[in-house]
This record gives structure tokens, C-alpha cells and sequence, in this order.
């Protein structure tokens, strides 16, 4: 499979892009030597190889989803400089 000028322009419609000719004749090289080089990568036996979706053997660390007492409210606000109610009440801001 190539890539064709056909292939570009409409692939730059879809995406709203105004391509001039020279960007049309260029991008239709680099396209095409995406996937010449795709077609290398089909060329490797991965017979055993085990899919990976990073290089690093690597994983998220993720503490205990614990329910716990919040705090008080009144201790909350209590080194507030203004409050209404169990808010915090700041200047508006327009």
C-alpha cells in the first residue's frame, strides 16, 4: 500500500488544513516512508514475544481507598478571617 497525492489532499480536507503543493508532494514522501518502515516492523518474528504497553516493567502504586472521619468544620474554620455558616467567605469577585 502507498500513499497517493489523492490520499493527502483528502486526508487535509478531513483535518481543514490548506496544504500548498510542495507540503502536498512532501508529506505524501514522509506518509509513504511511515509505512515502508511499518512494513519492516511486519518482517520481525514476534512468535513468543509477549505484548507490552511499556518498555519498563513497571506499575501504579495505589494506596487503600479507606473511608475515614473528616475533620470538624468548626476546627476547619477556625483561623478563617471571615465565614458564613459552615463556609469560607471571600470577596466577590466580578
Amino acid at each position: 500500500m502507498s500513499i497517493t497525492k489523492d490520499n493527502v489532499l483528502h486526508v487535509a480536507g478531513l483535518a481543514r488544513l490548506d496544504l500548498s503543493q510542495e507540503e502536498v508532494a512532501r508529506y505524501e514522501v514522509e506518509l509513504n516512508d511511515v509505512l515502508e518502515f511499518m512494513e519492516k516492523l511486519n518482517e520481525l518474528d514476534t512468535q513468543g514475544v509477549e505484548p507490552t504497553t511499556h518498555v519498563l516493567d513497571i506499575s501504579n502504586v495505589f494506596r487503600q481507598d479507606i473511608v475515614e472521619a473528616s475533620s470538624d468544620v468548626e476546627e476547619i474554620l477556625a483561623n478563617a478571617p471571615d465565614r458564613e455558616d459552615d463556609y469560607f467567605k471571600v470577596p466577590s469577585i466580578l
